[in-house]
């Protein structure tokens, strides 16, 4: 079995490939992918060659873990149903072709407990879940505050104001770029040149700017906290007075884990988080090579996805 897929070769060298794929066990599902989304966090550092040291990196790969298909095999033991509908986090079933993440295929194989069903509904909204769960481990699993300042009216700084609004706050979020300001749903976007405010509790980072630390502290208050949401490829570093005035905490928010994926698949699902208006551009697949350069350098472009219903 074989499929295409979009392949990394190096820095800023895209193709679509026909790949290999490795045989699927009882443990497995396979899944013709419909639709995948580009990340222009994580990926654009791929793509720039930026992406600092990792596991499993290197070129050439297959990127990619927003995707979503339809099994069309499911083994004895994968716990999933021919027909359904999944969210799939990436694969590594590429043979020597890395998959990191190995989500941007026309057809994936990989263990049917990685992957989880959800509701027609959402159709092409269910690449969203990966940001939506990256929001969520931020700052609403238990024990954890929900920012009253978030940087970065992107993507995943919209899922996280939703998500905060969703629990009852009102956040301010900060963006620099006019184009990116509309659409708040149930909060504010200011410019952060006309925030005086200084006391914040917490503040949420997902702009990946290593240089903003300094200018976050200063706007906390007194035992305050920044959690670092972004990935960054810059070394991070403040001036420590400052903080130490103030008895700042800094927290750096890691990957999500499965239990967020179903907690935001639960809020989707029912209506209470909306993933309306995030995904803004769609490439036919055959196209990637554009679809990803657009994603990457077009301000107006929230979340491209990838369609590969033609290619299968």
């Amino acid at each position: 079995m074989n499929t295409m897929a979009v392949v990394m070769e190096r820095p800023e060298q895209l193709v679509l490939s026909r790949l290999d794929l490795t045989d699927a066990t009882d443990e497995d599902v396979t899944v013709d992918i419909e639709w995948s989304g580009i990340s222009t966090g994580t990926e654009r550092l791929l793509w720039t060659g930026r992406m600092p040291a990792f596991p499993g990196m290197g070129y050439p790969l297959v990127p990619g873990y927003e995707s979503v298909g339809r099994v069309i095999e499911a083994g004895s033991t994968s716990g999933r149903l021919i027909g359904e509908r999944v969210f799939v986090p990436g694969a590594k079933c590429f043979g020597d072709v890395r998959g990191l993440f190995g989500g941007a295929a026309a057809r994936v194989v990989l263990p049917g407990a990685r992957t989880i069903p959800f509701a027609e509904h959402l159709a092409e909204q269910g690449v969203l879940l990966a940001l939506a769960a990256t929001a969520y481990h931020a700052h609403s699993i238990e024990g954890l505050s929900q920012p009253d300042l978030i940087i970065g009216h992107g993507v995943l700084g919209r899922m996280i104001a939703r998500l905060a609004v969703v629990a009852g706050r009102t956040p301010t979020v900060w963006e620099t770029n006019p184009t990116r300001r509309e659409g708040a749903m149930g909060y504010e976007v200011v410019d952060p040149s006309i925030d005086s405010r200084r006391n914040y509790r917490c503040i949420c980072d997902v702009s990946g700017d290593s240089s903003l630390l300094d200018t976050l502290i200063s706007r906390l208050a007194a035992g305050g906290e920044v959690v670092l949401a972004g990935f960054y490829d810059e070394p991070l570093s403040f001036v420590f007075p400052p903080a130490f005035m103030r008895e700042a905490r800094i927290r750096i928010a890691a990957q999500w884990l499965p239990s967020d994926l179903v907690a935001v698949k639960d809020l989707a699902e029912s209506g209470r988080l909306s993933l309306d208006g995030l995904i803004t551009h769609r490439s036919d697949a055959m196209q990637a090579n554009s679809a990803y350069r657009t994603a990457f350098g077009d301000p107006t472009c929230l979340k491209m996805i990838l369609d590969w219903r033609s290619c299968q």
